[in-house]
């Protein structure tokens, strides 16, 4: 693998689909409902080619790994996607047999630098909305991308949330 240079290095990027009512994922963590919406589209296409690596956060990664799940919720766009995940947590399952898989304990700084140098000057993908808001509070994010699905959801983890209401510049 090539050393990564400043002009190697792609953009950190928060891609995710979001309700209408501003969640991105449903009560229990329900994602079902995005697959109504997921047919063919270009710039979907276009992130997958464009991403070289992921960072998500453990409930993200919890949340693919849910019993009863079809084996394509696992993978980062059903499959269609293949590469190096990085997976930000306090503590790291023993049961991972997925070697595309790496588990950081870093600060979110050092765990964004980590996930870049994989890229090989692709894109680094967010996934996750409590580590996107990490990301974004670091500084972290250069770019986010909003599909939104015609669809309530009602209650459900919300597209950005914060305790203290402040924005994010």
């Amino acid at each position: 693998m090539k050393q990564p240079t400043e002009e190697m290095i792609g953009k950190v990027l928060w891609h995710v689909t979001m309700s209408l009512d501003g969640f991105i994922a449903g009560p229990d963590d329900g994602m079902d409902w995005v697959a109504r919406f997921a047919g063919p589209n270009p710039v979907v296409n276009q992130v997958i080619r464009t991403t070289g690596a992921v960072l998500s956060g453990r409930r993200s990664y919890n949340v693919g790994r849910k019993p009863g799940l079809p084996p394509e919720y696992r993978k980062v766009f059903g499959g269609a996607w293949i590469g190096p995940v990085f997976v930000l947590t306090h503590h790291a399952p023993d049961d991972e047999e997925d070697e595309t898989i790496t588990f950081l304990s870093d600060d979110i700084r050092s765990a964004g630098a980590t996930g870049l140098r994989a890229t090989e000057g692709k894109n680094l993908l967010i996934i996750g909305a409590s580590l996107a808001r990490q990301c974004l509070e670091a500084g972290l994010i250069n770019e986010i991308l909003v599909h939104v699905a015609p669809i309530l959801l009602g209650d459900g983890v919300r597209f950005f949330a914060r305790k203290a209401g402040e924005q994010v510049a």
